[in-house]
């Protein structure tokens, strides 16, 4: 059976787009301090649709519903640990089943979002938690030990605003025989925190685990400076759809990137994962599939 390094290897692989954007282009209120991951208890079958819709689009790879599924964040909401496991489980296993509803060969990604996701604050965009390596250490094993036991294809860890906190992820994600992607959030060529992007990815190669590193939840127009800083891994790219969130009027604000339009340019500078993020959905992942079908074969 091909394993996702060899899927990799032979890439570049499709990623799907926003998970939020179009959970609530169906109607659904995502207000909530568990944004998206609140229905994998109270309706998971939304979430299964958005996987299979994406799949439909072309997308190779679909990253899970637990980006914010976690233990400390649903106990403040009253769900006990045994079922936090099982939601955990259950967001891989919905990505699963879409795969097999539509291309039958999917891969699945589990999301692993960062403390600051928890926090529900913006702080992924901020990093310097005032933690230790070793606290947030203890913060990520026990959810990567709950997503491993349902066997996803890789981890997609993400929005990672700092070097610490990768350090922590990397050290959690020994031992539990899943490859791994790390991602982070971004200022121009450095992480949120402010650390460079050299030494960013210089930590991701560090360890056997990651199979890629790069970018997301970024802006798209800063994403090929920061690939093109990479050395020794594959890259991945999954930047935002263009504009400016506002949190009071929770929308976003200016235009759209094209992002079929600018994926060449990650594929230039080394990435073999492409996909997007906020704002982007099924019509720009379907446009960005057709586009690298187009550029691989030729046509």
């Amino acid at each position: 059976m091909t394993t996702f390094r060899d899927a990799l290897a032979a890439g570049p692989l499709v990623l799907d787009g926003g998970m939020s954007n179009e959970l609530e282009a169906q109607g659904h209120d995502l207000s909530g301090v568990l944004w998206s991951a609140r229905l994998l208890r109270d309706d998971p079958d939304a979430i299964t649709a958005v996987h299979r819709a994406y799949y439909a689009a072309g997308a190779q790879v679909a990253i899970t519903a637990g980006y914010q599924a976690t233990y400390e964040g649903f106990a403040r909401l009253g769900i006990t640990r045994a079922e936090t496991t099982t939601l955990l489980r259950r967001s891989v296993s919905l990505a699963r089943e879409a795969a097999e509803a539509t291309t039958g060969a999917g891969w699945v990604a589990a999301s692993v979002g960062p403390y600051g996701a928890m926090l529900a604050d913006g702080s992924e965009y901020r990093g310097d938690y005032g933690l230790t390596v070793a606290e947030l250490t203890r913060f990520h094993r026990p959810r990567l030990e709950a997503l491993a036991e349902a066997a996803p294809d890789v981890f997609a860890v993400e929005t990672i605003p700092d070097l610490r906190e990768a350090e922590a992820v990397l050290i959690a994600l020994d031992g539990l025989g899943i490859p791994a992607w790390l991602s982070y959030s971004i200022r121009g060529t450095t992480t949120s925190a402010g650390q460079p992007l050299t030494e960013a990815f210089a930590l991701a190669r560090s360890s056997d685990a990651v199979v890629a590193t790069g970018v997301n939840c970024a802006p798209a127009a800063d994403t090929a400076a920061a690939l093109a800083l990479l050395t020794g891994l594959p890259g991945v790219a999954y930047p935002n759809g263009g504009g400016v969130w506002d949190p009071e009027a929770r929308g976003w604000l200016g235009a759209q990137d094209e992002i079929a339009d600018l994926a060449p340019a990650w594929l230039a500078a080394g990435a073999a994962l492409v996909g997007g993020c906020c704002r982007v959905g099924p019509a720009e992942i379907k446009e960005l599939a057709a586009r690298l079908d187009a550029s691989t074969t030729g046509r």
